[in-house]
């Protein structure tokens, strides 16, 4: 078989669609420069003057613009076109880089922030909707699981060498260093979506209300599961750290290595997991998604030494084997001429509703340590029932 041939049947055993490979490596490029400095923000607020409440407002304000720009994202993505679209979020999104590395105090780090959010929430709309146009319905989920890779590479990879840059710079200088080469990142970005040529149908001038009405009634039971699986995820997700370095004693180094551990596990399973939902069927590899919810609080807490917290992150890691199918099943069940905007809702929707599980966790926490990670495996239990109950195979093949 010759060169070319081979190149081919790569890329369509992968579904690396021209499209497709484009958005992808849009993410990943963003992606390798955002995680530079990302998880040092909280820290860069510090040595703007801001103080623990500013900080714990800012992740919420973080929270908050990613629930209400999913429609919006959407919406300019179906009415303007892919490709118009990813550019404009890219130019916000650099807008608001360029307000984090100018800033001289905190509060202008809001502003940037209300920029910067421009790609992270409203391109995720416009994703969806572009491997729905490229791909054909049993190639999706390896679509999503390609671009789900490019996605979190980037965690691994960035945060250490940011870690060195700031080590080596200083904490301002480094996060201004990381911040330029997030913005010389986002040029090369902006040349690249630009070769990006799908054909979209014309969007159909439709209300929010009537984009759910819209709605398959496969999907609204899609999205009730996965607010009850999401409000299991919220009700530990900030707690997590705190559990195993304030009750197990692990260091927060060794935490790190959790962390990298689960990363790698979830990028390992995706490649077969997204071969296997796109053979078998969505609704198998669903349900082990959700169960591996349920399995990794309760992991979490009973560990009684490092080794068992390997295999407890492991299965946190697992918690990803099945999203590329979940993602391919909103963008099936969504009307092709509403594609980004019935995705933009299902978000919208779903992260208003999981807002309060960290607060509540939180309460539960002052109750003992161990409530909240209770409470989270019972409502992955009962989110893996209602999918599996609700959610017809066929609707989820």
């Amino acid at each position: 078989m010759d060169q070319p041939a081979r190149l081919a049947r790569f890329a369509q055993y992968f579904s690396l669609e021209r499209n497709v490979t484009i958005a992808s490596a849009a993410v990943f490029l963003i992606g390798l420069g955002e995680e530079l400095w990302k998880k040092f923000l909280p820290k860069y607020l510090e040595a703007l003057g801001a103080g623990a409440p500013i900080i714990g407002l800012f992740g919420t304000a973080e929270t908050f613009f990613d629930a209400i720009y999913q429609y919006p994202g959407g919406w300019l993505a179906d009415r303007a076109g892919r490709r118009k679209a990813f550019l404009l979020f890219v130019i916000l999104a650099s807008i608001g880089y360029l307000i984090y590395l100018l800033s001289p105090s905190w509060p202008l780090m809001f502003l940037g922030l209300a920029f910067v959010m421009g790609w992270q929430s409203m391109a995720s709309p416009a994703i969806f909707a572009l491997i729905g146009d490229a791909l054909p319905q049993e190639r999706r989920a390896m679509g999503f699981t390609i671009q789900s890779i490019l996605k979190r590479v980037p965690i691994i990879v960035s945060p250490l060498i940011g870690g060195a840059l700031l080590a080596r710079a200083g904490l301002t200088r480094g996060i201004h260093i990381g911040l330029v080469i997030t913005l010389c990142l986002a040029a090369v970005t902006l040349v690249l979506l630009h070769r990006i040529n799908v054909e979209v149908k014309i969007a159909d001038a439709v209300s929010i209300r009537g984009v759910w009405q819209s709605f398959h009634r496969a999907l609204k039971r899609l999205l009730i599961s996965d607010i009850i699986i999401r409000t299991c995820e919220g009700l530990t997700g900030v707690l997590t750290v705190l559990y195993v370095i304030n009750i197990h004693g692990v260091s927060a180094a060794r935490f790190g290595t959790l962390i990298a551990i689960q990363m790698t596990t979830s990028i390992l399973v995706y490649l077969p997991a997204g071969k296997l939902a796109d053979r078998i069927g969505r609704k198998p590899v669903v349900i082990l998604t959700f169960i591996s919810f349920a399995l990794f609080p309760l992991a979490v807490i009973l560990a009684t030494n490092f080794a068992l917290l390997v295999i407890a992150f492991m299965i946190g890691g697992l918690r990803e084997i099945g999203e590329p199918a979940r993602k391919a099943m909103i963008v099936d069940f969504a009307k092709d001429s509403l594609r980004a905007r019935s995705v933009g809702l299902y978000y919208l929707v779903r992260s208003l509703s999981i807002t309060p599980a960290a607060a509540l966790g939180g309460l539960l926490w002052n109750v003992d340590p161990r409530t909240p990670f209770v409470a989270a495996a019972a409502m992955g239990l009962i989110g893996t029932l209602v999918f599996a109950a609700t959610v017809e195979e066929r609707f989820a093949s």
